[in-house]
């Protein structure tokens, strides 16, 4: 168990120290707005869809296929999405709020931490590129939607809103880099080492560059006064989604490599790149950074007691 929490520790603190390593930068003013700014867009619209084709156009489709698995993970993704949608329509009365908070409830960080936390188990990534194929796709779809429908709240012209969400779907980056990776994925393209790693390098800027870029813009003060928010979307991320979708798969007859890779789907912190899309699309960034940092920051002890409860079950 104590292997465990230094092994989460190491997955979680890491990031942690980059967003205040940006913070102190901005703080010193050795990063500007302008870098912030021009970060952000070349993350959004260069590094991030690139490192989605890299995930998507890389995962073995076929390799340990089953259909009940991805069918739980596809549905399941479904369901607590929609669910998190309806309950933030119905309590939040600031509706330009609602993409950021819905985003950073059910959208986690499993393409980046997910195979690393598997092959710390296992020593294999399992069945985490299946979940990742099955599940990361609908993330950044649901994602584009409901930051669309956030963005543009204020709006009485629903011909409108309907054409700038599909317009919004249609040119988002992370979905074209998703469906741009889905041939090449299924005819098992392999690149020539060149492109290979070119891509690599560049999609590997993403999370370091979004991390720095969320400490710079990140405002305590707006986050405090977002505490309530915050505090919620961090619950809901960490604690309520995989205590009600863990125990379900348990009941269905999912163990171990599965199980582990339903723990990454519901449990893992929320996603870097929700902030960066949450600012790119005209939402909160605000409160996305802030759920950003702080489901970083207690994912540690939340995933070291779920792995305790799962192995005192002996499912996994």
């Amino acid at each position: 168990m104590t292997g465990n929490f230094i092994y989460s520790l190491n997955a979680t603190m890491p990031i942690f120290l980059v967003i205040i390593l940006g913070w102190w930068l901005k703080r010193i003013r050795f990063v500007t707005d302008e870098f912030v700014s021009v970060a952000d867009k070349l993350v959004f619209k260069v590094a991030l869809p690139l490192m989605v084709f890299q995930d998507i156009a890389g995962a073995d489709l076929s390799r340990d296929f089953s259909l009940k698995f991805v069918l739980f993970c596809f549905l399941g993704t479904c369901v607590f999405f929609w669910l998190t949608w309806i309950g933030a329509e119905l309590f939040i009365k600031d509706k330009s709020m609602i993409g950021s908070f819905v985003q950073g409830s059910f959208r986690g960080s499993a393409a980046i931490l997910g195979i690393a936390f598997a092959k710390n188990i296992y020593g294999n990534s399992g069945l985490v590129p299946m979940m990742i194929a099955a599940s990361i796709p609908l993330f950044n779809i649901f994602s584009v939607i409901v930051l669309i429908r956030s963005a543009n709240a204020g709006e009485t012209d629903k011909v409108a809103v309907v054409k700038k969400t599909v317009k919004g779907i249609v040119t988002n980056p992370i979905i074209i880099g998703i469906f741009a990776g889905i041939p090449f994925a299924l005819l098992k393209v392999q690149f020539p080492v060149i492109l290979e790693k070119g891509i690599a390098s560049v999609a590997g800027l993403s999370t370091p560059l979004a991390l720095i870029a969320i400490g710079a813009g990140f405002s305590t003060e707006a986050a405090v006064s977002k505490w309530k928010l915050v505090l919620t979307a961090s619950f809901i991320k960490l604690v309520l989604i995989p205590g009600i979708f863990l125990p379900v798969a348990a009941w269905m007859g999912f163990r171990n490599e599965e199980m582990v890779a339903l723990l990454i789907l519901t449990g893992a912190p929320t996603t870097v790149s929700s902030y960066i899309m949450a600012k790119n699309m005209g939402n909160d960034s605000m409160l996305a950074s802030g759920i950003v940092v702080i489901t970083t920051l207690f994912s540690s002890v939340t995933l070291t007691a779920i792995i305790f409860i799962l192995k005192s079950s002996a499912l996994i």
